[in-house]
């Protein structure tokens, strides 16, 4: 079944790591060297596009990330906007190139997502994979006016924060109202249009974010806060809002954000498994009343692998595992096939310009 996974950190991999995406997970695991790795998600890794390929991941919303300052990961952590924002464009480069090599298309419009979905449909074993490119904490913006250069390259989704604040504002692990930059960026954001991805954001800067905002809103990789406590998660009234817009949230497979009680670094996956993503999925579909607002939002190798990932999840290709959890759950084939898929394309289709 085809898949759309809506968060995938593939040039933070690719430039930060240094990972050969065009390896399997299970290649640069061993023939990259990272065997002898031992810092976390090193020699674990979930994601490369033969793994993609495999698990009929067509279409991925692509990260751009890079933060202004946080001090916390020096891999994404630089002191102004204006390295922040060179860094981005470089891991953009990545993405183009790889346009250029024909192993991607950079999907911009309706047009680029109807031409893709065709390729894809014809033959997925050869297709080049879609890329929508999202950017995750908002800080490679140097000035909001900006918004519509990264608009021109192509960018079509913003999270305004990661963890802490940001100029725009408050992620996780902080509190806060959107400052004046945010409430700028937003109105720019509207009238380019841009999707605003509310993932990440604290409660009143996710409220008066969708307050502000009126063009599309998704959650691209979020999970729900009654499964699993912390700020990180939604609650049932940030859920209700994202329903409300016709929003669509994207199951999360970090296991800290699916098991209650995880201790990074300590814990072990040995009791969870993908039912516990299903979990999430079914959360969002019970509070909708309907299937039309759940979906993938994967987050693999976003800085962790295996050692925090459910235990029946090797390489992202298990992602195919779900259909068949969901069956088991008693959702149809419809449903099914709009929680995989649906529901973004849909969405896709509403945000992007035709063209």
């Amino acid at each position: 079944m085809l898949v759309v996974d809506a968060h995938l950190d593939l040039a933070m991999n690719a430039l930060m790591w240094n990972r050969d995406l065009a390896l399997s997970a299970h290649e640069t695991r061993r023939i990259e060297r990272e065997e002898g790795m031992t810092a976390k998600g090193r020699a674990a890794g979930t994601v490369g596009f033969p793994d993609l390929r495999a698990g009929g991941i067509g279409l991925v919303f692509a990260t751009v990330i890079v933060r202004k300052n946080h001090g916390q990961n020096a891999g994404i952590d630089f002191r102004t906007h204006e390295i922040a924002y060179a860094q981005a464009q470089g891991q953009l480069a990545f993405y183009r190139e790889l346009e250029r090599q024909g192993t991607i298309r950079l999907v911009r419009t309706g047009a680029d997502l109807a031409t893709w979905r065709t390729a894809w449909e014809a033959d997925p074993a050869t297709a080049p994979f879609g890329f929508v490119l999202l950017m995750e904490g908002a800080d490679p913006i140097v000035a909001p006016e900006q918004a519509r250069l990264w608009w021109e390259d192509g960018l079509r989704m913003v999270g305004l924060a990661h963890y802490g604040p940001s100029a725009y504002a408050f992620g996780t692990g902080s509190a806060g109202p959107l400052p004046e930059k945010g409430r700028a960026l937003l109105r720019l954001m509207d009238e380019v249009g841009m999707v605003l991805d509310a993932s990440h954001l604290t409660d009143e800067s996710f409220h008066e974010a969708l307050d502000r905002f009126a063009g599309p809103v998704i959650a691209s990789h979020s999970n729900c806060r009654a499964l699993v406590q912390g700020d990180r998660q939604l609650d049932d009234a940030m859920i209700g809002r994202l329903v409300e817009r016709d929003g669509v949230i994207g199951a999360v497979m970090d296991a800290w954000m699916l098991e209650p009680g995880w201790v990074r670094g300590e814990t072990t996956n040995e009791r969870l498994t993908l039912g516990a993503v299903v979990d999430q999925i079914d959360r969002v579909c019970q509070l909708a009343g309907n299937s039309r607002h759940a979906a993938i939002g994967t987050d693999l190798d976003g800085g962790y692998g295996i050692e925090q990932t459910p235990r029946d999840l090797d390489t992202i290709a298990d992602v195919q595992k779900i259909p068949d959890l969901l069956r088991r759950r008693g959702y149809g084939e419809d449903d099914v096939a709009a929680v995989m898929h649906g529901n973004w394309l849909r969405l896709m289709e509403r945000a992007l310009p035709m063209g």
